[in-house]
């Protein structure tokens, strides 16, 4: 969770977002041109190829990856320093392990200490856009897919 403005992040963020909304027109118009569709699908690669660069830049500039518990409704992580509740916070995030970028405005639900040190932290979003929600969404269920995969993985009796 990042708290200052990052042009290269802000630009990754609209990049993905662009590509989600442009997901289902694509598929539409693949019925009715398919030419026009092979086109848009080759730029839409270009688009991709160009993220990625952008995502292996800005990797760099996050720092260390940080666990969150994180839904559709906000996200829970430690902190070294306390917020006061209410106050309003961007969250960058990038969704792994396609370095999705994701830029959210939250607000402080709460902020505890931990006896161990640093602040427990839960952060309220606000103002998603449905295709930011839906895109998170995605991310969350793709998570809990290859979460019970490897879950059921480990629980197979061996042959």
């Amino acid at each position: 969770m990042l708290q200052d403005d990052s042009p290269l992040f802000n630009l990754l963020s609209e990049l993905h977002l662009a590509d989600f909304e442009a997901q289902h027109l694509l598929r539409q118009l693949s019925d009715k041109d398919r030419t026009l569709a092979a086109f848009l699908r080759v730029q839409n690669k270009r688009l991709d190829v160009l993220s990625a660069v952008v995502a292996h830049t800005l990797l760099g500039e996050v720092g260390q990856p940080q666990a969150v518990v994180v839904s559709e409704g906000g996200l829970e992580c430690i902190q070294p320093e306390p917020f006061a509740q209410g106050t309003q916070v961007k969250v960058q995030m990038v969704l792994m392990p396609r370095a999705h970028g994701l830029l959210l405005r939250g607000k402080i639900a709460h902020c505890e200490a931990r006896p161990q040190g640093g602040f427990e932290v839960g952060i309220e979003f606000i103002d998603m856009v449905d295709a930011q929600r839906q895109l998170l969404a995605r991310y969350i269920l793709q998570r809990q897919q290859q979460q019970r995969r490897q879950q059921l993985e480990q629980n197979a009796p061996s042959p």
